[in-house]
């Protein structure tokens, strides 16, 4: 492979592997979480999706 495509592949692997990490990171510090479902456990309208 030539150094050019050595670097793209490096490049690549890295956004790859970064976005990975962001989104772990932003998820952990960030929580998901089902606090806007009804007490009936019910969608509220709007969120029938």
């Amino acid at each position: 492979m030539t150094t050019s495509a050595v670097i793209m592949l490096v490049v690549a692997i890295a956004l790859v592997w970064g976005g990975l990490v962001v989104a772990i990171t932003f998820l952990v510090r960030h929580p998901l979480t089902d606090d806007d479902e009804g007490s009936d456990g019910e969608a509220p309208p709007g969120r029938e999706l």
